[in-house]
């Protein structure tokens, strides 16, 4: 095939998958259903405008490499580490209870005992493309049900190690003597051990260096000969190249240029991703479902379900709540990609041939296709299975029963603070609540920081602070404040609601990543919200007017004052306008900021219509505030004065042209 014959085939994919994910964007549809469908259609089972699919399945493979390598890079071998609760408790019964429930039924299918473990090795593994990509698009990577999730799916590639060395011996074309089984095993860990020792001494000192050549082709080249060249080798181990590349990035997330790599992998990673999900739909032969319609679909129903059953039931065992375990089984209840490369393995070994194998295809693509549209309802299925748990009283919360055992009745305290969420914005608080001498009391999920916390005398307590019970125990009744520092909005909302239902008078403070989930918490009982976004543009310009040297005063003063205007002007009861965008989800592609109208400002004394802010560069004047009243939708008529604040919405393009209306020029340059 011509060099031309491969950009044809590129072209096809690219412009049916910008077809058809736009198609699904107008809908709310999940962008990866929308490939695996684009792939289904152009595939040689539907349009068959690809003409070399061997040559998309090898770029594919880079799609899920890079993928696999930027993953690591957001990880950390601590983190990792942190995990081992889950990796080696919950990811051995999950893989082991699919693997138990497949053999069972192909042995009341009636086939034999091989065929039913090797049948149980290809859906017992899940797609750590498609729902890490996932996780990462809702941001839940470095929640409970993330965390969760990537451990089970970590061991998973790894038990694929013994999943290929077995099935030969399965198949009877193995001597299968477990002296050649453990040098294998021992070889895959020597190249596990090689490569994690590397991420402390080689790896750091050859960016290094190549980082002081200051060529940034240089470095982009070295991170992907890194993240290949790793791969690789882990693949010459018995591991495949996704987990290599995994390994890979986490060699990378080690030293300190693990931003930058992560900036110059981001594009390439994208592009290929495509690729990827798009070969896997390529695979689905539409004719399948239309020859054996019972087949797959009572099949595709029976591996859901048992997935399901089998993720949520192993990280319940491993002390998960009830919410982040339906999450984690609905997450995993799609048969992997690594079971392609078992089921060729199988085809060798006489495992599938024929009508199985295509049934296999089928129930496989047709699994994660909807494993999108799974993950995105999960929330508001396990929102209500924890309320009609609540509700029945079935499945007893262990986090209640773990603090009220740990100490056993003995909290004594009044006008305390309650943390929920111990991690980086918990701590901090902590230190200074200790500081000060203000009690408090901090609760998390995470076993091991709670353990690791106790040890210094930290006063945290592995606990749900959205069990009332759990809340009751801190002595929620007679706490002054409680802050929700998590990044889980649905735990958030459910702690929040809960703690104000228990003790209306406590003050709670919450932290959000978006200024539209505001107006939500705090009709739900929060008294104080910290966007991050609002927060994060403070901390931007005061770094930018350090940079000119500005007195510490001044950037002080300028900070205190926009967070109280800010604040002020982002509430609801006060912003009709504003929230209607809120609501509208309009927030998230455009701009509020706020400006002082100073005595040599350009608009000083002018009225809204005079000024034209909407005719001439498109932003609108949302509110208006004189003296400390605040007045929504000001009309064109309002004459503005020195000292007075107008709120504007609009894109960051359109604020920009705004200011040179509002703002003297000698701020301006600031």
């Amino acid at each position: 095939m011509t060099d031309y014959g491969v950009l044809a085939n590129l072209l096809v994919i690219f412009t049916a998958s910008i077809a058809v994910v736009f198609v699904f964007h107008q809908f709310r549809l999940p962008s990866i259903a929308g490939f695996l469908v684009a792939g289904a259609l152009i595939g040689p089972y539907g349009l068959n405008l690809i003409s070399d699919i061997e040559t998309v399945r090898a770029l594919a493979e880079i799609g899920i490499v890079l993928l696999l390598f930027t993953i690591g890079i957001e990880f950390s071998l601590v983190h990792l580490v942190s995990m081992r609760r889950l990796m080696f408790l919950a990811a051995p019964i999950q893989v082991g209870g699919v693997l138990c429930i497949a053999w069972l039924g192909a042995m009341l299918a009636g086939l034999s005992w091989q065929q039913g473990v090797f049948w149980g090795f290809l859906f017992s593994l899940s797609s750590t493309a498609i729902v890490l990509k996932t996780l990462a698009e809702r941001g839940d990577s470095d929640s409970i049900h993330g965390r969760a999730t990537i451990g089970i799916l970590v061991f998973q590639d790894l038990a694929v190690v013994p999943m290929m060395l077995l099935t030969p011996i399965l198949g009877g074309q193995s001597d299968g003597s477990a002296l050649a089984i453990l040098l294998t095993l021992g070889e895959s860990v020597l190249v596990v051990a090689l490569v994690i020792a590397a991420s402390w001494y080689l790896v750091p000192k050859v960016l290094g260096h190549i980082v002081r050549s200051r060529s940034r082709e240089l470095f982009l080249l070295t991170i992907i000969v890194s993240c290949l060249g790793i791969a690789w080798l882990s693949s010459l181990g018995g591991l495949s190249l996704a987990l290599g590349a995994f390994i890979a990035g986490l060699v990378i997330s080690e030293s300190e240029y693990s931003h930058q790599a992560m900036a110059e992998v981001l594009p390439f990673r994208d592009s290929f991703n495509s690729l990827f999900f798009v070969s896997i739909g390529i695979l689905m032969d539409w004719r399948v479902l239309f020859s054996h319609p019972l087949p797959v679909a009572g099949l595709l129903a029976a591996v859901l379900l048992v997935k399901f059953v089998a993720g949520a039931g192993a990280v319940l065992l491993a002390e998960v709540p009830l919410r982040s375990a339906i999450m984690v089984g609905i997450a995993l209840a799609q048969v992997g990609e690594f079971s392609f490369l078992l089921a060729q393995q199988g085809q060798e070994s006489g495992f599938l041939r024929g009508d199985p194998y295509q049934v296999f295809l089928a129930v496989s693509v047709l699994s994660m296709i909807v494993t999108p549209f799974l993950m995105q309802w999960s929330p508001h299925l396990a929102r209500r299975a924890e309320a009609w748990q609540r509700l029945r009283h079935w499945l007893p919360s262990r986090t209640t029963a773990h603090v009220l055992r740990t100490e056993g009745n003995q909290i004594r305290m009044k006008d305390h603070v309650i943390i929920v969420g111990y991690g980086l914005n918990g701590r901090n608080l902590a230190r200074v609540l200790g500081e000060t001498e203000i009690p408090y009391l901090a609760l998390d999920l995470d076993g091991d920081i709670v353990s690791r916390e106790a040890k210094h005398g930290v006063p945290v307590y592995y606990g749900d602070g959205t069990n009332p019970n759990v809340l009751r125990h801190m002595k929620v009744e007679d706490a002054k404040v409680l802050v929700v520092a998590i990044s889980d909005p649905f735990i958030t909302r459910r702690a929040v609601q809960v703690a104000k239902g228990l003790n209306p008078q406590l003050h709670i403070v919450v932290r959000t990543r978006y200024l539209r989930e505001l107006e939500e918490l705090h009709q739900l009982g929060a008294d104080d919200v910290v966007p991050e976004e609002f927060e994060t543009s403070i901390e931007i310009f005061s770094l930018v007017l350090h940079t000119y040297k500005l007195p510490q005063e001044f950037v002080m003063q300028k900070a205190k004052q926009i967070r109280r205007e800010g604040y002020a002007l982002l509430r609801r009861s006060e912003l009709p306008e504003l929230d209607h965008h809120l609501r509208g989800g309009t927030v998230a592609d455009a701009a509020v900021e706020t400006f002082r109208i100073d005595d040599d400002s350009p608009a000083q004394g002018k009225t809204l219509a005079e000024i034209a802010l909407r005719p001439r560069t498109g932003a609108s004047v949302i509110a208006w505030t004189r003296a400390g009243v605040t007045q929504a939708n000001p009309s064109e008529n309002t004459r503005l004065t020195a000292g007075d604040i107008v709120v504007l919405i609009g894109s960051r393009a359109q604020i920009r042209q705004a200011m040179e209306l509002l703002v003297p020029m000698g701020a301006n340059d600031l």
